[in-house]
């Protein structure tokens, strides 16, 4: 046995040694750290220009949405005038059906102002008067909730405006609309409020046999 291990060749240093395999180890960890580094500039390089695409994107939709807006709200105004528009001319009628006989009407608004700096602090759309009764009108071109809210506190006010000017005339309000749903139609009424609905080139007035206008 041992003359046989005698006849082997002897080493010739061509073998893996541990400094070369922790050469060997240390090249694949600067490979890999450059393979590492490079991905992560990529990807912070995809990562900025997908949020520069983004931004870019949101702005754009912002943008268009701003403009929207400005669009559905010019649209809704022109839409309020008109329908402001075709209620004034016949609105005294039917109340004057109902046994009011207004003799005036200010079709074009009524501005209330803060005494002090004269700032504006309530708009009726619709103003009637007698020597008894003011009908305050509220035109929408489609009436909400809020609009039958908002009324109500601009009836406040003017009744502490006339107050003021020691005008004692019962203030009554009513809402028209060119739109009104169903549900918002039964809240004006429960609120106290005339309901005018616009039907073709006239209004009509749909009163319950229940119903009792509030008096402010």
């Amino acid at each position: 046995m041992e003359a046989a291990l005698s006849d082997r060749p002897p080493p010739t240093g061509e073998g893996l040694t541990f400094e070369k395999v922790w050469a060997m180890f240390q090249e694949n960890e600067r490979k890999w750290q450059e393979e590492k580094r490079e991905n992560e500039r990529k990807s912070q390089e995809i990562w900025e220009k997908m949020r520069g695409e983004s931004e870019r994107r949101s702005q754009e939709i912002d943008r268009r949405f701003r403009k929207t807006n400005r669009i559905i709200g010019d649209l809704g105004n022109r839409f309020g005038e008109l329908a402001e528009y075709l209620v004034a001319p016949n609105i005294h009628k039917r109340f004057n059906e109902l046994g009011y006989h207004f003799d005036a009407v200010a079709p074009g608004g009524y501005v209330i102002r803060d005494g002090v700096n004269g700032k504006v602090i309530a708009e009726v759309d619709i103003l009637l008067e007698n020597e008894k009764y003011i009908m305050a009108v509220e035109v929408k071109a489609k009436t909400r909730s809020k609009d039958i809210e908002h009324h109500i506190k601009r009836l406040e006010i003017l009744r502490q405006y006339r107050n003021k000017h020691h005008d004692t005339r019962i203030i009554q309000g009513a809402i028209a609309g060119a739109i009104f749903g169903s549900a918002e139609k039964q809240e004006a009424i429960e609120a106290g409020f005339y309901v005018l609905e616009q039907s073709g080139d006239t209004v009509k007035m749909d009163i319950p046999d229940d119903f009792v206008p509030r008096e402010w």
